[in-house]
């Protein structure tokens, strides 16, 4: 499909290039400082889990059903932090381990684990001569780095409505005994907002591998982050994985760092038991115990799956209308215009925005040197580079209303004149 300004006329391609340069001038002029960059909670939203730090005084009891919550022990998670994980991630509370706030730093240790130790029975990763891994694209960077950094070979495969496109990923895996595993963002996908279909969990749990110690990385980050009046329904991967006899598969994490505060919440690992106990072995050399009053502050503030999907329904209310303002500013600049598409998700913290072809660096440029700071262009792919170089992640939760459309209406104008700019080089 082409845009507007390739079935320009010259004279009115000419005409639009000098409108939109004069824009971005005065743009350029009013000094902005506006940053869409990263998917952070506003200050706003951290402030309704403050009533959280009240609830573990001097005087309180620090006990969880016998544990002593203020001493060592207790590896696994305080008795409460591990039901809630397991209703978090769908697996029963004995299968769960409750960590310090990180989820991405649970992954970074089992990837770690497995490239060092193996899968029980099968050679670790490290003496092998060839690792693969399946990055769905685009997707999370901060993954992409975890395999990047240990050697692993990052291969992408394109994200779809339904999630990743399965067809491709069968295929691969099915011929390739050295893909050991693939990253899945499953709920409100990281930045495409899409949620796995019933029968993209039920492929992924069932297909032919044939590395028999294939992985999958189900980070449900945001499992609980709806904002939409029909909040999307993930299927629990685990039911299906289990009938199949492949419950070993699925390595499932979660936090609570953009449900209470980021950076100080708890993270969640889930898996069979016997993934569960092999990584604790490992995990336990270097921690006798995560911080239990941390969990235990947490879970007499939202004892329950339910008590926390109530207080998402206030992050919600942050949230909405930031996300509304996005489809209105980006439908109110660039409908019909053939620049661009972009995503409406029901839940989660971005918006995936794609350009022309060869555009995204040039628009990332030209937004930064007008005040508007985004991910960087190419971040959504393994190693930052996007083979179409159309990509551009929004992130709208942190910026106020105002200051996000503010940095939209810049967005819009930079899309515009890098799509005008690319048509005249068309034609030179």
């Amino acid at each position: 499909m082409q845009t507007m300004y390739q079935q320009m006329s010259d004279a009115e391609l000419a005409a639009a290039l000098d409108d939109l340069k004069a824009q971005v001038a005065e743009v350029k002029a009013r000094g902005l400082k506006l940053d869409m960059a990263r998917g952070k909670p506003s200050p706003a939203q951290v402030d309704i889990s403050r009533p959280m730090l009240d609830l573990l005084s001097s005087t309180a009891d620090l006990t969880d059903e016998g544990v002593d919550c203020s001493n060592y022990g207790c590896f696994e998670g305080i008795p409460s932090a591990r039901r809630l994980a397991g209703e978090f991630l769908g697996v029963p509370s004995e299968q769960t381990i409750v960590l310090g706030s990180s989820s991405l730093n649970i992954m970074q240790d089992l990837l770690v684990h497995y490239w060092e130790k193996g899968v029980p029975g099968y050679t670790p990763w490290h003496k092998l001569e060839n690792v693969k891994w399946l990055c769905p694209s685009p997707g999370y960077d901060r993954h992409f780095g975890l395999t990047q950094d240990l050697g692993i070979e990052n291969v992408p495969v394109r994200m779809t409505e339904t999630g990743p496109d399965m067809d491709e990923v069968e295929r691969l895996v099915a011929a390739d005994p050295s893909i050991k595993g693939m990253f899945c963002v499953p709920k409100y996908s990281n930045p495409t907002g899409c949620t796995y279909s019933d029968d993209t969990v039920r492929r992924l749990a069932t297909m032919t591998c044939a590395a028999p110690d294939f992985r999958i990385v189900w980070d449900n980050a945001y499992a609980v982050h709806d904002f939409s009046d029909t909040p999307d329904e993930l299927t629990n991967i685990f039911d299906i994985a289990r009938e199949a006899g492949n419950e070993d598969r699925v390595l499932a994490v979660a936090s609570t760092s953009k449900i209470t505060f980021p950076g100080a919440g708890i993270a969640f690992f889930g898996s069979s038991a016997a993934n569960v106990t092999a990584a604790a072995n490992t995990f336990k050399v270097g921690l006798i115990s995560a911080n239990k009053l941390n969990q235990l502050m947490h879970t007499r503030f939202l004892p329950t799956l339910d008590a926390v999907k109530a207080h998402m329904a206030k992050h919600a209310e942050f949230l909405r209308p930031r996300f509304a303002c996005v489809q209105e500013k980006l439908a109110e600049g660039l409908d019909g215009t053939g620049c661009a598409t972009w995503t409406n998700p029901h839940g989660g913290y971005f918006v995936s925005f794609d350009g022309p072809v060869g555009s995204a660096k040039r628009v990332g440029a030209l937004c930064k040197e007008l005040g508007v700071v985004l991910t960087p262009a190419g971040a959504t792919w393994p190693g930052g580079n996007d083979p179409q170089d159309t990509n551009i992640r929004i992130a709208p939760s942190y910026p106020s209303v105002e200051e996000l459309s503010a940095a939209l209406d810049v967005l819009v104008l930079a899309v515009k004149l890098v799509s005008a700019e690319l048509a005249q080089e068309e034609r030179a």
